[in-house]
């Protein structure tokens, strides 16, 4: 127990330093690129005094250090400023958009857990056939598919249908309606950004439980049961997947962190309020406290997720709960 008490302590550790880093630098380095709030908010035509005068008036002509310092000792008290563009609380916008990106995160990794799992199970489970040439090839397509490509189509085939919105997260009328007719107005609008984002999801569950599977049923205890006229699926479903799901459960976490912190081409893609959308606009729009307050919820989102698979693995693996294993 200490030794897995010790590992999670050097990860915690290490989610910090991750959270400091991703933060410090989203904001140091938008600060450092060509042009600033002040530049985009009048775009061309006017006068440099003017620019200099918005510049003045948001504390946007303080030296750099001297900006990242005062942002730094406000962001160690849970205050991260205020949005230059929204006139609002950073903390507040990131919150808000937080859940929803959450919201299609959970619904996403639903989706290629009930998918990916079970096929994962069929095709490690067959050492050939028409069945797992199928699957594999399906999910070796899925892979190939970037998230922007992944995106577009579905879309077009919103678009084409008219099955589902091609776009956002709730209709205009649904949002004075009552909680039913909310409720079904989402459920209306998740399926396109939630496809598109759990395929891609799918397709490596099943790559790893397959391959988890495959090995496991190699092994020689598997042999003996099945000599000994136990049901192959009793062997599978009792035995195998016992075993199998470990590798797939330690990775579990890390899966869920990048979906929330990595739905920004499908959330500008089919226009869904979440925070990868939130980073898109403040980036544009040169908002340098909204970005660093947009990476400080990836990299929460990661860290955790990061977390949640080293706990998963020091509780799989006794070299860690000895404290053997680095």
């Amino acid at each position: 127990m200490k030794g897995v008490l010790r590992y999670l302590a050097r990860r915690l550790v290490f989610a910090i330093l991750l959270v400091f880093v991703v933060s410090s630098g989203a904001l140091l380095l938008t600060r450092l690129a060509p042009g600033d709030f002040a530049s985009e908010l009048f775009g061309t035509g006017v006068t440099p005094e003017a620019i200099a005068r918005e510049r003045a008036r948001y504390g946007l002509d303080r030296p750099l250090l001297e900006q990242y310092a005062g942002w730094l000792q406000r962001a160690s008290h849970l205050d991260l400023g205020v949005s230059l563009m929204y006139r609002r609380p950073v903390g507040e916008l990131v919150r808000q958009r937080a859940a929803n990106t959450a919201l299609l995160a959970f619904a996403a990794l639903g989706v290629a857990t009930l998918v990916g799992l079970p096929l994962g199970i069929v095709s490690g489970s067959r050492p050939r056939g028409l069945v797992r040439a199928a699957v594999r090839g399906a999910s070796l397509v899925t892979l190939s598919l970037p998230s922007l490509l992944t995106s577009l189509l579905f879309v077009l085939v919103a678009a084409r249908t008219g099955w589902f919105p091609i776009g956002g997260m709730l209709s205009v009328d649904a949002m004075d309606a009552g909680w039913a007719a909310w409720l079904r107005d989402l459920a209306w609008h998740l399926p396109v950004p939630v496809l598109a984002l759990a395929l891609p999801v799918a397709a490596t569950l099943e790559r790893l439980q397959s391959q988890a599977v495959a090995e496991v049923m190699a092994e020689p205890f598997v042999l003996a049961a099945a000599a000994r006229g136990v049901p192959r699926r009793r062997i599978l479903w009792r035995s195998v997947l016992r075993v199998a799901i470990k590798p797939v459960a330690s990775i579990y976490g890390l899966v869920l962190a990048g979906l929330l912190s990595g739905s920004f081409v499908v959330e500008i893609v089919t226009s869904w309020p979440g925070l990868g959308r939130l980073m898109f606009d403040a980036l544009r729009a040169r908002d340098i406290y909204l970005v660093a307050g947009c990476a400080v919820a990836g990299s929460i989102f990661l860290a955790l997720g990061s977390l949640v698979s080293d706990l998963a693995l020091a509780v799989a693996d006794p070299r860690l709960r000895d404290g053997a294993a680095p």
